[in-house]
């Protein structure tokens, strides 16, 4: 199975740039270009949060049309730049995302691998939260099948990732849902976003990870006081490949076209000089 991870697209309505540079709609059609045209298509698409830049209805209608061409489902969760009333109207033909209630929290059955989507945002915040009525619900849905490999997709990573200004707005409350995630040894993997770089380690017992935006990047400095910046690096996103023989193994995939391919080899089997 291939799973596909899209995040943090920031799209914005009527041509508008996202922070006055970045042209995001453009880069999400090469993205979706790019994954239509693999030559093992995805299986499906996570798409993990700040779909849009700013929650509004036109927002999500110029993401409709621009990932309506993905030829594979999409399962979709919110991040801080999304609307949840706003969010739930865009998606209302996805039968997955609960119609009422205030998290916008599912499980996916249907795959060789169990998914859960989590619903990590505070309305008006910048951070996330796991809290307790969160990690009640999560607890139940993990106790429902202990048996079968399970991964947990969110937008707020619950980790510290030595990137100061997006870890002061990162998920709160990330050592109890690490705790939760101990007692349950059937998650092999927790997908995030919102850092809009790929970062991965080894936390509470799993991997975790961040995949990185096919719009701009957070840039990258580890310094106490590094600005808030972003760079328009080379437009990436990850694709996740799951085994029942080695588990889950994830790729970094650059969007566009590059020079190449190129054949290491002859027809003989050696290098070429």
């Amino acid at each position: 199975m291939l799973i596909a991870q899209v995040t943090d697209t920031h799209i914005k309505a009527g041509g508008r740039l996202a922070y006055g540079r970045v042209d995001s709609a453009e880069k999400l059609v090469r993205c979706v270009e790019h994954l239509n045209r693999l030559s093992r298509r995805p299986d499906i698409v996570l798409m993990t949060g700040d779909l849009v830049d700013a929650g509004r209805p036109e927002e999500y209608a110029t993401l409709r049309r621009l990932i309506d061409p993905l030829e594979m489902p999409i399962y979709v969760i919110p991040g801080n730049h999304d609307e949840r009333r706003a969010f739930r109207e865009a998606f209302s033909d996805h039968g997955y995302l609960p119609s009422d209630g205030e998290f916008l929290h599912y499980t996916l059955e249907d795959y060789p691998i169990r998914l859960i989507g989590l619903d990590t945002t505070i309305p008006g915040q910048p951070g996330g939260d796991i809290c307790a009525e969160r990690l009640v619900w999560l607890d139940a849905r993990l106790t429902e099948d202990r048996e079968r490999p399970t991964v947990i997709f969110m937008h707020h990573p619950p980790f510290l990732t030595g990137l100061r200004n997006m870890d002061a707005i990162n998920c709160a409350n990330g050592d109890a849902l690490g705790a939760l995630i101990e007692r349950h040894p059937q998650v092999i993997r927790v997908l995030c976003g919102h850092v809009h770089r790929p970062i991965h380690l080894h936390w509470h017992g799993v991997t975790a990870s961040i995949a990185p935006s096919p719009s701009h990047s957070v840039a990258y400095d580890l310094s106490e006081d590094a600005p808030h910046d972003f760079l328009l690096e080379p437009p990436t996103c990850e694709v996740h490949y799951w085994r029942e023989d080695t588990g889950l193994i994830s790729h970094l995939v650059f969007i566009g076209d590059y020079q190449g391919p190129y054949p290491f080899c002859g027809g003989d089997g050696r290098y070429i000089d």
